[in-house]
């Protein structure tokens, strides 16, 4: 059954405030295998004028996808999460994501589209500091591919 395409314009409550730390980011850019040292260097981020270690661009994934899970989860959406395929992601940053942040993100979605059966849902995450100053903007794409004989 194809989304609800009045559901476009929805916006959801913020999150609660993600509290970055030096720690995770280290972590994050480990994993990642990025040496930057301002990810893991206090000094060397301030030496190119942030005020404390930075996180990879990236790093703001895994508070934004949780946050669209409110969308996801919304039983008024209808989305069937067993078919959803991540479909594509891209972040738009104001400034860095830096140690000591306490992020909120507020999502919206942006667009539902069918195609070939296939559900598509475009959600925009809007994330701000706790002075409410903006600092990325994520948009994720995902798919709920369409219901087949196979199941």
């Amino acid at each position: 059954m194809a989304l609800d395409p009045t559901f476009v314009g929805r916006t959801y409550p913020p999150t609660d405030p993600y509290e970055v730390g030096r720690e995770k980011i280290r972590e994050f850019a480990e994993a990642i295998g990025d040496t930057n040292p301002a990810y893991v260097d206090t000094e060397a981020a301030k030496a190119l004028g942030h005020p404390d270690v930075i996180a990879p661009p990236t790093f703001v994934f895994a508070i934004t996808f949780k946050a669209a899970g409110q969308v996801v989860e919304d039983p008024q959406l209808g989305l069937d999460y067993n078919r959803v395929v991540h479909g594509d992601q891209k972040f738009a940053y104001t400034r860095p994501v830096r140690s000591g942040d306490r992020l909120t993100v507020t999502s919206t979605i942006e667009a539902i589209k069918s195609m070939a059966g296939n559900d598509i849902i475009d959600i925009r995450g809007e994330v701000h500091d706790e002075a409410g100053e903006h600092v990325v903007t994520a948009f994720t794409k995902l798919v709920a591919r369409a219901v087949t004989e196979e199941g």
